[in-house]
């Protein structure tokens, strides 16, 4: 498209040549009645000005119709969130109703709900191992389905719970459709350590009881998130007066650790919050704030340049006709 620029010189050596003529026809006809030659006389220079209007007019619609780009600074609700899921038997107790891994699923949707659709949100699910249900992506339909597949398992390691967080904050976002089982088939690359206090547009939030049974320490696990420059907003479900879990027969009492969970928020830079009830719980997500940045993106601005010319086309003719009577 953009070779038709080549065409506008044509119309300028028209114009030059239509110019040309007149001034001969008005050196042969002398004044007979020849009043717009006398009218251009008194416009001057200005008789120029509606045909070169018609002609830029014409150039930024050829370059509009090459459809072209531009670099846009654009603010932008942005961040990943991962949302991490403790799955552990402990999750099935009933200290919050109906119990603490199903009142997580409802506080999750509705936070999930209010995000804007810019957010990338992903599910990590994690007991004595830790993987990604879902990668991050904007399709909450998707999110939705993979929390609604959690359920209780075996025993907890918060540790494997960050590092599978991690490792699905570093996934590609394009493959955000597909479903893992597991997060360890494909080793990534471990990232430069950002400066202490520097923190990137991603965020953790780690929704479990606090209970770790398992290796490693989690505690490991949370200073690597800080050295990406990862928040964990860590979420304690339950009381820390704990509650009996009857499974397969056996008494278990399960009860939640808040010492472990403050550290983790503290050593990463997020926030504990307490989660003794469902109300509490729901509270939690209203605090959790993706964040505002000027994001450079390349878009098409067609528009811009055929409004632009479109405007530029009328007020030559408006001139034209004014001054002469006709369309340049």
């Amino acid at each position: 498209m953009l070779l038709a620029l080549f065409i506008l010189p044509l119309g300028i050596g028209l114009y030059l040549r239509a110019q040309h003529r007149r001034r001969r026809v008005a050196a042969r006809y002398g004044s007979f009645g020849l009043a717009q030659g006398a009218t251009q006389r008194q416009l001057g220079a200005r008789r120029h000005l509606p045909p070169a209007l018609f002609l830029i007019g014409l150039t930024l619609l050829t370059l509009a119709l090459a459809r072209p780009q531009a670099v846009v600074s654009l603010p932008r609700i942005e961040g990943v969130v991962i949302l991490a899921f403790d799955v552990s038997g402990s999750m099935a107790a009933t200290d919050l109703a109906p119990t603490r891994i199903e009142a997580a699923k409802v506080a999750a949707q509705k936070f999930i709900d209010k995000q804007p659709s810019t957010v990338l949100i992903g599910v990590v699910a994690f007991s004595d191992s830790g993987f990604a249900v879902q990668t991050p992506t904007t399709n909450r339909d998707a999110i939705l389905a993979a929390i609604n597949r959690l359920t209780p398992q075996r025993g907890t390691a918060l540790a494997n719970g960050i590092f599978a967080s991690l490792t699905t904050l570093a996934e590609d976002p394009q493959k955000a459709d597909e479903v893992y089982s597991s997060f360890m088939l494909t080793p990534v690359p471990t990232p430069t350590p950002v400066p202490p206090g520097v923190y990137v547009p991603a965020a953790i939030v780690l929704l479990t009881d606090g209970e770790n049974n398992q290796n490693p320490d989690p505690l490991q696990a949370a200073q690597a998130a800080a050295e990406r420059g990862v928040r964990i907003y860590t979420v304690g479900l339950g009381s820390p007066a704990g509650v009996d879990l009857h499974i397969n027969g056996v008494t278990v009492h399960t009860q939640l650790d808040e010492s472990t969970l403050q550290q983790i928020a503290q050593l990463t830079g997020g926030t504990y919050y307490n989660a003794d009830s469902t109300q509490a719980l729901l509270a939690v997500y209203d605090n959790l704030n993706p964040q505002l940045v000027i994001k450079p993106e390349k878009m098409e601005v067609t528009s811009i340049f055929a409004g632009l010319s479109l405007l530029i086309l009328l007020l030559g003719g408006l001139l034209s006709l004014t001054w002469f009577g006709r369309l340049p």
